[in-house]
């Protein structure tokens, strides 16, 4: 076999296996049609929920939660509801589907401003028997302010709790691809396909058997609250995460 042929080879190859990784997906919502997010793959929470926040979580409302040109918008709003200033989105995958080990990966671009908190993570199907963060939660991508630092963090319960978690330089405001490689030895959170931070769940070390259960999926734009701090002057709202699909691949 000549040199020009053995290139030619190694380049069928390769696209066969790039090929057949995209048909090993077990899940996506790919938001290909218009109106709100599908009722079969997502659900909503409501109301306030957590960390001290600043946003009222809407129900079915497509001023803040609606597909269209090919996305996922989540959008916050400065507005006064039911007592609050903002008004946002947050849906999940609970009771609809989730998954034990896999790449979770979503196509996203982000706002930026303080106080803003936008969000792709997991928590553990049994959160609601034994709560947080008893469930474990897997944050693929979370971002806050107006900084273009990344963050990616586990969180689990160790006699109290605790958490680890990397960081990477990544200018939000463009499209990236956001994911976690979850196998039985490890986590490891990918910016655009290039590893920047894991932690191993082998034999679930340093209590980590809150790995090794079946997660769901969860997508939020947050406001204000314990991490970010309040919106002030320079905010500017409303404003949009945009989401251009969301993929759980089965591991090979």
């Amino acid at each position: 076999m000549n040199r020009t042929t053995t290139l030619a080879f190694l380049i069928s190859v390769m696209l066969l296996s790039c090929s057949k990784e995209k048909s090993d997906i077990i899940w996506s919502d790919e938001f290909n049609y218009t109106g709100l997010p599908d009722t079969a793959k997502w659900g909503y929470e409501v109301g306030y929920i957590r960390n001290r926040e600043l946003q009222y979580y809407t129900y079915r409302r497509q001023e803040n939660a609606v597909v269209k040109d090919g996305n996922l918008l989540l959008t916050g709003i400065k507005e006064p509801w039911e007592g609050f200033e903002y008004t946002s989105a947050s849906i999940n995958t609970l009771d609809k589907f989730s998954f034990l080990y896999g790449l979770a990966e979503a196509r996203m671009k982000l706002p930026a401003g303080q106080g803003k908190w936008p969000a792709f993570w997991m928590m553990g199907i049994n959160r609601r028997e034994v709560g947080w963060p008893r469930c474990g939660e897997i944050d693929v991508m979370e971002h806050i302010n107006s900084t273009m630092v990344l963050h990616g963090t586990a969180h689990w319960h160790n006699e109290k709790h605790v958490s680890s978690g990397g960081t990477i330089p990544c200018n939000v405001r463009e499209y990236h691809v956001y994911a976690v490689k979850w196998s039985p030895d490890s986590l490891v959170w990918l910016l655009d396909g290039k590893r920047y931070y894991g932690i191993s769940i082998k034999d679930s070390v340093n209590s980590t058997s809150e790995f090794h259960k079946p997660f769901y999926i969860l997508l939020n734009f947050a406001i204000g609250g314990s991490w970010p701090g309040n919106p002030d002057s320079t905010s500017l709202f409303p404003d949009t995460v945009f989401v251009d699909w969301v993929r759980v691949h089965r591991l090979k």
